[in-house]
């Protein structure tokens, strides 16, 4: 019979049969460019099944078979091989219950410790008082005050900021709303973004996103962020905050940017769940309409937030948000680069310089930020679903630096 009825005779799959095939376990005969499976053919595939369900592996099968077929010992010796072959594999399993059995028990232990362990009251993140006096009023700059807030321990959960000329921001959920956003950017957020992102995301890229952030930590003194007010463009989800979360000084003010709200809300309740209180002020606005007075940043943290803006925009991002940032000021960025734009590229030419080192380089060197410490990672030539901003044929890595003017 032909491959296609004997697959479907033995209910498996083509690729299953041809790996077997691969391994001479089964062996058709080849006539007029198709296998033929006979009778011996099937028999051997019923061998195969029979010693893989007694526990036995592919190349342990297949070494029975080179045995049944090359060593023609008398029967009695054939059976006193098969019958030592059986013992061994019966210990083999015996022993292989008793280690299932230890981590059985092991992991009983382990969730009946997490059952058991108490979770305290979450940390409240809202906005904090102290960071009213680096908000300033999108109209006409003047400085916001607190209208109608509700207040826990310093931190601002819900209520209106106003200013004397009128216009109003609110704050909702300890998240500050600029009310000029475009809806468009909302989602409903899936809970389950970050288990999926991992699952379909290439390894090699993961591999690079989590070096990246591993230079990162071991590059910055933690310290010398006391009391500093840090921007980070394009927060997201949170890949990097959470991953320094816990580093960062308590008397710090860490500005997270977003354009989504339930990408902050997700977040938010992500970091709240620590029980470990930083003080994150979360704004919801586009990077060009942020209420933050001119010269009040002093860390900028720029994770691939000018490489997203530049999908959709010529400008460089680092530029066009300057005003906020103080003449001695340090700098984290990392940037996403492209070795060669195929024909079929998905970025568009105008697009293309910011994806491009030397341009990089060039602009922030404009921006007068002297290189402490740089990081070029590997190339890779896949991303996922959710990375999907390059074809085949297009090599992408990541530049990753510290600075400082």
């Amino acid at each position: 019979m032909k491959i296609g009825r004997f697959v479907e005779h033995n209910n498996l799959t083509i690729d299953t049969v041809r790996h077997y095939m691969d391994m001479s376990l089964i062996i058709p005969e080849k006539k007029g460019g198709q296998y033929d499976f006979d009778n011996n053919c099937q028999k051997d595939l019923e061998e195969v099944l029979a010693y893989k369900g007694m526990g036995f592996s592919l190349s342990e099968i297949k070494t029975i078979f080179m045995f049944k077929r090359l060593a023609k010992f008398t029967e009695y010796q054939e059976n006193e091989y098969f019958k030592e072959l059986f013992i061994n594999k019966h210990n083999q399993l015996e022993q292989q219950l008793i280690e299932i059995g230890e981590m059985k028990e092991r992991l009983e232990s382990k969730l009946k410790e997490l059952s058991e362990k108490k979770m305290n009251n979450e940390s409240i993140i809202g906005v904090d008082i102290r960071a009213l006096d680096i908000l300033k009023c999108l109209k006409c700059g003047n400085d916001l005050e607190l209208f109608e807030g509700k207040v826990s321990k310093n931190q601002i959960i819900n209520g209106k900021l106003k200013c004397c000329c009128g216009e109003e921001y609110l704050i909702e959920d300890g998240i500050l709303k600029i009310t000029c956003i475009n809806e468009k950017h909302t989602s409903d957020f899936d809970r389950n973004y970050i288990n999926d992102y991992i699952k379909v995301t290439d390894s090699e890229y993961l591999d690079n996103v989590y070096r990246g952030i591993e230079w990162i930590n071991k590059k910055v003194d933690f310290e010398n962020l006391k009391n500093k007010v840090i921007l980070e463009l394009g927060s997201g989800i949170g890949f990097f905050l959470r991953n320094i979360y816990e580093c960062l000084p308590d008397d710090s003010i860490y500005i997270a940017v977003d354009n989504d709200i339930n990408r902050h809300k997700f977040l938010k309740n992500i970091l709240a769940a620590t029980n470990c209180r930083k003080n994150i002020l979360f704004i919801c606005s586009d990077f060009q309409k942020l209420p933050i007075k001119e010269k009040s940043i002093e860390v900028l943290i720029d994770i691939s937030g000018t490489s997203n803006y530049s999908f959709d925009n010529e400008e460089f991002l680092l530029k066009l948000i300057d005003k906020y940032v103080k003449d001695e000021a340090s700098i984290i960025g990392t940037y996403i680069l492209f070795e060669k734009f195929a024909l079929n590229s998905l970025i568009e030419s105008k697009y293309r310089k910011n994806f491009m080192m030397d341009n990089v380089k060039d602009q922030i060197l404009t921006l007068k930020y002297n290189i402490i410490d740089e990081s070029i990672s590997r190339h890779v030539e896949s991303g996922g679903i959710y990375e999907d901003y390059f074809v085949d044929g297009e090599k992408v890595y990541s530049y990753i630096f510290i600075g400082r003017r």
